[in-house]
């Protein structure tokens, strides 16, 4: 049975290494020029299941509210004409209601912890290092932004997720490093969370999927998606094939101008292209209101280890992470909503220098960061959608915003087991996916 995956990020490659593993004939199709190009690329790197969390959170609202005037501001709105973006943002207002928000979290937490039992074992398996270290702190300025974090508190201590509030000097036991003269108010420490270096590991993982037989095909748009109506098509192993009716095909953009559109044959596609998914969705009459936030990073080179983060950290207050990879700091964050160019903003860039700078002042060559900006594919309630739609064999693996690294793993898995069931193979996936199929927005 032939499976085409669309994209080749963190999800997809994860999707493409379960599948192939499942016995599938699997193709990849990127529109880039490698894997983990666009979102995965500039992450955070946080592997953080205690830490992962809804967006639409209680109080959110009016907090954004006040941020939106602040000079440096962790969220930038531009507002414009777009109907998506407000159709999105009535949605995410009405998820931040606490019953919402709770139910939410605890399917992404549900998700996010056997991702990294997936991750865990493949590491094993496949002796990959990914620059990866132990230890998550949450950095609280002010006891307000440890007041706002109390839902989220009370969610770790109901599911016996290991954690400790700190004081401020538990904070700079726990990263020598803090700078003395930052406001602190405290801190959460999880220490069995992790972080890594994600576009590392995809490639990686690219290696050993090729090696097994999985085929990619980069710089391949893929131009629609669509119920075959019988005949011949190419053949991904190259000639042609037979095309019963009901099965998928999957359209190429020409490479050129006049050249003829390519078509492959596939049993079943798996969408994971982002943000750029709802696109291919739409002519098969599947609506999602899955929004593009802008999202920013800063790596920089670390120029005095001991003054440098021995591990990842996140400011509460300006929702900025720094992360430690090897030799490098990657500090990211800010969210931007209402524009879908990836252009730098100064502003924004300035506000992840800054918040590095307040924490490890000389630990970085910071004057020389190389800087990056992506589209975070969000859904408005915070929780993905992995499964099977109502278009037979199409199924999707997408809208994890900004924690698909610490979600791809169990969520290729989760794919490869559900497309397998579909074939009569296997039990389906290894945990409850309550809410976390497209039937929760009506696409099953």
């Amino acid at each position: 049975m032939h499976v085409i995956v669309i994209g080749a990020g963190a999800i997809g490659v994860c999707s493409a290494w379960y599948l192939r593993q499942a016995g599938f004939d699997v193709t990849v199709l990127e529109a880039r020029g490698a894997p983990a190009q666009e979102s995965s690329f500039g992450n955070a790197g946080v592997i953080a299941p205690g830490y992962v969390t809804p967006w639409a959170a209680p109080g959110m609202p009016r907090k954004l509210l006040g941020m939106l005037l602040a000079k440096e501001s962790p969220v930038r709105f531009r507002p414009s004409l777009d109907p998506a973006m407000w159709r999105w943002i009535a949605r995410w207002v009405r998820e931040c209601h606490p019953d919402r928000y709770r139910a939410n979290k605890l399917r992404m937490q549900r998700l996010a912890f056997y991702s990294r039992d997936c991750l865990h074992r493949l590491r094993g398996e496949l002796e990959i290092d990914y620059e990866q270290s132990r230890g998550y702190l949450q950095l609280f300025r002010t006891s307000q932004d440890l007041d706002l974090a109390a839902p989220a508190l009370a969610l770790l201590r109901e599911n016996k997720v290991p954690h400790t509030l700190v004081d401020a000097a538990g904070c700079r036991r726990i990263e020598p490093g803090l700078a003395q003269d930052t406001a602190l108010a405290g801190g959460l420490h999880l220490p069995e969370d992790e972080s890594g270096n994600c576009p590392l590991f995809v490639r990686r993982l690219h290696q050993h999927a090729e090696a097994a037989g999985v085929r990619f095909r980069f710089d391949t748009v893929v131009a629609r998606v669509r119920a075959a109506s019988g005949g011949r098509v190419a053949s991904p192993a190259g000639g042609t094939a037979s095309v019963a009716a009901g099965s998928l095909t999957v359209e190429l953009a020409p490479a050129k101008r006049g050249a003829t559109p390519e078509a492959l044959h596939a049993d079943r596609v798996l969408i994971c292209a982002g943000a750029s998914s709802a696109t291919l969705m739409r002519p098969l009459g599947l609506r999602i209101p899955l929004y593009p936030v802008k999202g920013y990073s800063a790596t920089v080179m670390v120029r005095d280890e001991l003054q440098a983060p021995l591990a990842a950290l996140m400011d509460e207050s300006y929702k900025v992470a720094i992360t430690r990879m090897g030799n490098r700091l990657r500090v990211a964050g800010t969210a931007e909503l209402g524009t879908r160019r990836l252009d730098l903003r100064q502003d924004a860039i300035r506000t992840l220098i800054r918040v590095a700078r307040d924490w490890f002042p000389v630990a970085g060559s910071y004057q020389e960061a190389t800087l990056w900006a992506g589209a975070r594919p969000m859904l408005p309630d915070g929780p993905p959608l992995i499964g099977a739609t109502s278009v037979p064999g199409l199924f999707l693996n997408l809208g994890h915003g900004s924690t698909g690294w610490a979600m791809s793993c169990g969520s290729g898995k989760i794919a490869a087991d559900q497309i397998a069931a579909s074939a009569g193979e296997g039990d389906g996936p290894a945990i409850d996916m309550e809410g976390l199929t497209p039937a929760r927005y009506g696409l099953a």
